[in-house]
Parts: structure tokens; sequence; C-alpha cells
């Protein structure tokens, strides 16, 4: 993976291999009820509050898959927090490591992966994502996520002025974008469980909607073949 030097005025970039074992892998054989055969990897996409790390890791384990933080990701290879590259090497720099850091995830074993808040709001990032994972929205009202992301000073952007007033502008700017996702699920007060129950719900549906679109295709290409022999 492409990794930052936080220690370096300058950033740095090195290669390093994925393995099958990703850091954070929770695994289980605790499936209930009906559950997608996916192919692809699920992302989890959504402002800062949201719930994507925490519905990400009991997702994965409702789904026997590994779990993947990117934000935690590139803080472990980095060895310093997001907040402490912003600022060493300001937003625009981290966006362009961060694209190429979830490009290179989604190349490797299928797994949960919960993004930054502005992950998404890359059109590159989103062109992989359709290519290769299932994106899925969590979806919350302003008030959640001020009274989730309140709880720590970890926030980059909400450093920037009255809390209250980044969030709304960030929801006006971010969720017709965040919209583009293939499933939308509602994070609200209830328990993240629900949440998980709502999105594996919603990827069965996914996938027997994306089935019956190519039985669609292939009896439509049957017809033609018939009709032009």
């Amino acid at each position: 993976m492409r990794v930052w030097q936080c220690e370096s005025g300058n950033a740095l970039w090195t290669i390093t291999p994925l393995s099958s074992n990703f850091p954070g892998m929770t695994l289980s054989a605790e499936q209930p009820g009906p559950m997608p055969q996916l192919t692809r990897s699920i992302v989890l996409v959504g402002l800062m509050g949201a719930g994507k790390t925490t519905v990400g890791r009991r997702l994965a384990r409702r789904l026997g898959l590994p779990f993947i933080d990117a934000d935690a990701e590139i803080e472990r290879a980095a060895g310093c927090s997001v907040a402490d590259i912003f600022d060493v090497h300001g937003e625009a720099a981290f966006r362009d490591g961060e694209r190429k850091v979830i490009a290179r995830l989604l190349s490797g074993p299928r797994h949960v992966l919960a993004t930054g808040g502005g992950a998404f709001l890359d059109p590159q990032t989103r062109k992989t994502l359709r290519r290769r994972a299932v994106s899925v929205w969590l979806r919350a009202e302003t008030p959640v996520l001020l009274k989730r992301v309140l709880r720590r000073d970890t926030r980059p952007l909400l450093r920037q002025g009255d809390p209250a007033e980044i969030l709304d502008r960030l929801v006006q700017r971010r969720y017709p974008v965040y919209a583009e996702a293939d499933i939308i699920v509602d994070s609200g007060e209830g328990p993240h469980e629900q949440v998980v129950a709502a999105i594996i719900e919603k990827l069965v549906q996914y996938q027997k909607n994306q089935i019956g679109q190519k039985n669609q295709i292939g009896q439509k290409n049957q017809i033609g073949k018939s009709q032009n022999p």
C-alpha cells in the first residue's frame, strides 16, 4: 500500500504488498436469515458521525468478512493521525493519498471497508467503487451527526469553526453526491444492529436486482440473435 511518512516535511509514498489478512480482521459464522452472496467488497460511505466504523465492524462480523477502516489503515501505515496528516501536508495531498489507498485495498480480497467522509466525493474513487465494490451510504440527520462527533476532538474539518454550521454546510454539499451510492440506509439513534440488519436486507435485494438485470440482458441478446441468424 502507499503510505504517508509524517515524520518528513514532504509527502513520501512507498509500496507495500497487500495481504489477505487485513489489520483488524474479524470473522464470524453468525449468519441468521437470508445473506447476500456478493463477489465484491462492501464500502460504507457518509459523513463523519454516521457510524461507518462501528456499523462496519458489526456488518463484517455478520457477513464473515474482514473489516478495514480506511482512515485507521492510513494512520497505522503513517504512524500519525489523520489530523496530523492534514496539518503537515494539507487536505488536498491527503485526499490524493486516500484515493490511492482505497484503490489498492479494493484490488485485494473481499472485505467491508469504512471510508472517510470526503472519500466518496472524489470522482476517481466513485469510479473505482462502481467497478470493484457495492457502496452503501449511511445517511444520518445533522443533530445525530453533531451529537456523535462532539464526543471526540479528532475531526480536522470541525476545527475550522462552529461544528454545527460546518456539518450543515457539509450536508448540503455532500449529500447529493452520497446519493449516488448503490444502497442507502438511514443511521439514526437506534441500535447499530438495526442498521446492520437493514444493510443486509438491502444487499440481498440489490443482489436480486443485479441478477434480474443480467437475466434481462441475456434474454434480449438471445432475442437479437434469433432475429438476426
